[in-house]
C-alpha cells in the first residue's frame, strides 16, 4: 500500500473489525468498551507469543524494573517481586512458575512485529501508541484494579482470561488526564461488563474505565495492550497554548499591562464572595472582557505545531520494507571494497524522482531561532532514547518541503521542487535522502 495514512487506516480497520472504524469512534472511542470476540485463535499470529517472549529474555538485553516487572496480587495485596540486574530466563520463568505474573515493557523494543504494528498505528492516532505485554499462570492475578490515563485496547494473543470493567465513579474519574493508585475490590461496585477473552479477541476500555483480569485455573494468559492518547486533550493543548497567549497581549496590548484598581483587594477575595459591591461587579466583567479577548492572541497554530514536536519525538522510527531500503540511504551501497570505498557519491540529479518515505515523518515548525524540520527517521526504538531529531531549515525551502507534502505518495522530479536554483533543490533532496526523510523511485546505485 503506497499511501502511509491508508495504510494505517487499514491496520485499524483490522484492529477493531468486525466493528467498523466509523461506529466505533462514533459509539466507543473516549465513550464505552467495546468487546470484539472473533472465535479465530490465529487472528494475531505472528504479533507476539510466549516463544518471543523467551527468546527475548534469551537475548540477555532485558533487566528488572527497566523491561520487566514481576508483579503478583493476593488477598487484596498487589506486589511487586523484582531483583535487580538481567532478566535472566532461569529466574524469570522460576518467578512464573511460583504464581507471579510478566509484563515485559515496550516490547517493541526487542519485537520487530510490535514495532512495526505500532509505528504504522501511530500514524492514524496522531498520538504515540505505545504496549506493554502480560504473561498470567494459571489460576492467578498479577494487579490490582485500577483505571488508566490511555485508550486501552486489550489483545489476546494466547490462553484467555477473566475482565472485570467497572464506569468510572465520579465526573473526576472521566477521561483522567493521570491513572488511579491501586484500588481495593469494596471500591469497585457492579462491573458493568463481564468476560472471558479467548486468543483472538479484542477488548477496548476508555481512559478511566477501571479494569482487573485473572486466569482461569486451566489455562495461562498473554495479551498485549495498545495504549495510545496519553496527555492527548482540549486541556493538553491549552496548558501550552494560554500561557503564550498571554505573553503575546501582554506584549502587544497595553489594556494588560494597566495596573489594577489601588483598593481591589478591599473588595475581592473569598472573604468578599458574597459583598454586594458595584466595584466587584466592575471587577469581574474586567476580567471576563479580557479573557475573553485573549483569544484574539491565542497563537493556535504554532501551538499545535510544538505538540506535533513533541509527538514526533514520541514516534517510533518508520520499520522500512525491502524495496523501500532499496530506495533510500539505509540500502545505499557505500562500502568497503578490494582496499577501498565505493560507491559513495550519492547522486541525485535534476531528474531523480523522489517522495517522503511516510506522510507522518516530518513537521515544520517556525521557531524562535528559525525554521526547524523535525522528522522521526533517527528516532529509537527506545522511548526518548535520543533528543528531538531536526534540520535547521533555510526559510526559502518551505515551499519545497510543503510541496513534497501535499505531493505525497506520488514521487515528483527533483527538477519540479520549487526552490530558485538547480542547486538548491539538489542540495534539499540530497539533505533530506540522506536523513532518510526521502526515497527515489529507482535505486540510484544498481548493484
Amino acid at each position: 500500500m503506497e499511501d502511509s495514512r491508508q495504510r494505517a487506516a487499514e491496520l485499524f480497520r483490522w484492529l477493531v473489525a468486525p466493528v467498523a472504524p466509523g461506529e466505533f469512534l462514533g459509539q466507543h472511542w473516549e465513550r464505552a468498551p467495546l468487546l470484539v470476540q472473533r472465535g479465530d485463535p490465529s487472528y494475531y499470529a505472528g504479533l507476539f507469543s510466549t516463544a518471543d517472549f523467551d527468546a527475548t529474555l534469551r537475548s540477555g538485553e532485558v533487566h528488572f524494573g527497566t523491561h520487566l516487572d514481576v508483579t503478583s496480587y493476593a488477598d487484596g495485596v498487589r506486589e511487586t517481586h523484582n531483583p535487580s540486574g538481567r532478566a535472566l530466563p532461569a529466574v524469570v520463568w522460576d518467578f512464573y512458575q511460583n504464581g507471579c505474573s510478566l509484563r515485559l515493557l515496550s516490547p517493541q523494543t526487542f519485537s520487530p512485529t510490535v514495532w512495526q504494528f505500532l509505528s504504522i498505528l501511530q500514524e492514524h492516532f496522531g498520538s504515540m501508541a505505545g504496549a506493554n505485554t502480560y504473561l498470567t499462570p494459571p489460576g492467578t492475578q498479577g494487579f490490582a484494579p485500577h483505571y488508566d490515563d490511555i485508550e486501552a485496547f486489550v489483545l489476546q494473543l494466547e490462553g484467555k482470561k477473566h475482565w472485570r470493567v467497572y464506569r468510572p465513579r465520579t465526573d473526576a474519574e472521566v477521561l483522567p488526564q493521570f491513572s488511579s493508585a491501586n484500588l481495593t475490590q469494596a471500591e469497585l461496585g457492579e462491573p458493568m461488563l463481564e468476560t472471558v477473552l479467548e486468543a483472538g479477541d479484542l477488548l477496548y476500555f476508555p481512559r478511566g474505565f477501571i479494569h482487573q483480569g485473572d486466569c482461569l485455573p486451566d489455562a495461562h494468559s498473554l495479551h498485549i495492550t495498545v495504549s495510545s492518547y496519553q496527555r492527548n486533550s482540549w486541556g493538553d493543548l491549552l496548558e501550552k497554548l494560554l500561557p503564550a497567549a498571554l505573553q503575546m497581549a501582554l506584549e502587544e496590548d497595553v489594556e494588560y499591562r494597566q495596573g489594577l484598581p489601588m483598593d481591589y483587594l478591599g473588595y475581592m477575595g473569598v472573604a468578599n464572595s458574597e459583598a454586594v459591591d458595584a466595584r466587584r461587579t466592575a471587577f469581574m466583567e474586567k476580567v471576563q472582557s479580557l479573557i475573553k479577548k485573549l483569544v484574539n492572541y491565542a497563537p493556535i497554530d504554532a501551538a499545535v505545531d510544538q505538540r506535533a514536536k513533541s509527538f514526533l519525538h514520541d514516534c517510533l522510527p518508520p520499520v522500512l520494507t525491502q524495496s523501500e531500503k532499496a530506495q533510500s540511504v539505509y540500502g545505499f551501497p557505500a562500502r568497503w571494497q578490494d582496499g577501498g570505498p565505493h560507491d559513495v557519491d550519492i547522486l541525485i540529479t535534476k531528474d531523480t524522482e523522489v517522495r517522503l518515505l511516510r506522510h507522518g515523518i516530518v513537521r515544520l515548525c517556525n521557531e524562535e531561532a528559525g525554521v526547524m524540520l523535525y522528522y522521526t527517521t533517527e528516532n529509537s526504538r527506545v522511548y526518548h532514547k535520543e533528543e528531538p531529531k531536526f534540520l535547521e531549515i533555510d526559510p526559502e525551502y518551505t515551499d519545497s518541503i510543503e510541496f513534497l507534502l501535499s505531493s505525497y505518495p506520488n514521487h515528483v522530479r527533483v527538477d519540479s521542487l520549487p526552490c530558485e536554483t538547480l542547486e538548491d533543490k539538489i542540495s534539499l533532496a540530497t539533505l533530506l535522502f540522506e536523513k532518510g526523510i526521502l526515497i527515489t523511485k529507482k535505486p540510484l546505485v544498481q548493484v
